[in-house]
């Protein structure tokens, strides 16, 4: 699956994208505003991360920009990192910018497009969260219509090596629109 914006394109993540996806994670100040990256964040991470199988309906992107094709970071929906939620759990988006893009506003154009997909492919209902320390990422969140749920929890950080508190998302999607009806 592909996406195009205005200023980005969104694609799948292909085992050569290994080497441009580790020089933009492999920046502790990216690393430790997520749940599941390690610090140190080791080339092998990156290939391991490129190898993981694709699931049509929880779909990963590599962000590149449109005009020349050069990484900004990644993007997509999976299963939360938490335990416990059952199969019928929401997703999660989650996404990370590598630092020389920060912001610039590609967090919140390519998080309206993963929106888009999902809406596409049937999804009612989004999580995310955010790392307290890290508001920057709640006020994307926010621009893209996600509404906190009042509830701040402690989240494992594997870039941390421990547990912080987080805020907690959720994000309604319209159903897509039904085809027109025939007349009679």
């Amino acid at each position: 699956m592909f996406h195009r914006t205005a200023r980005l394109l969104l694609r799948p993540i292909w085992p050569e994208d290994s080497q441009a996806l580790f020089a933009g994670i492999a920046d502790e100040g990216v690393v430790r505003n997520l749940a599941s990256a390690p610090w140190p964040y080791r080339e092998q991470d990156a290939r391991d991360f490129v190898a993981l199988p694709a699931d049509p309906l929880a779909p990963r992107f590599l962000i590149t920009r449109a005009a020349d094709a050069q990484v900004v970071g990644c993007t997509g929906l999976g299963p939360a990192d938490d335990a416990g939620r059952g199969a019928d759990a929401p997703l999660e988006l989650g996404y990370w910018i590598a630092r020389p893009h920060w912001g610039q506003g590609y967090a919140t154009e390519a998080g309206a497009a993963v929106l888009a997909m999902a809406t596409m492919l049937g999804h009612r209902e989004l999580i995310a969260s955010h790392f307290l320390d890290n508001p920057a990422s709640g006020k994307v969140l926010r621009k893209l219509g996600f509404e906190p749920t009042g509830r701040v929890e402690d989240r494992w950080s594997c870039g941390r090596g421990g547990h912080a508190p987080a805020v907690l998302y959720r994000r309604l999607l319209a159903a897509p629109e039904e085809p027109c009806a025939r007349a009679a």
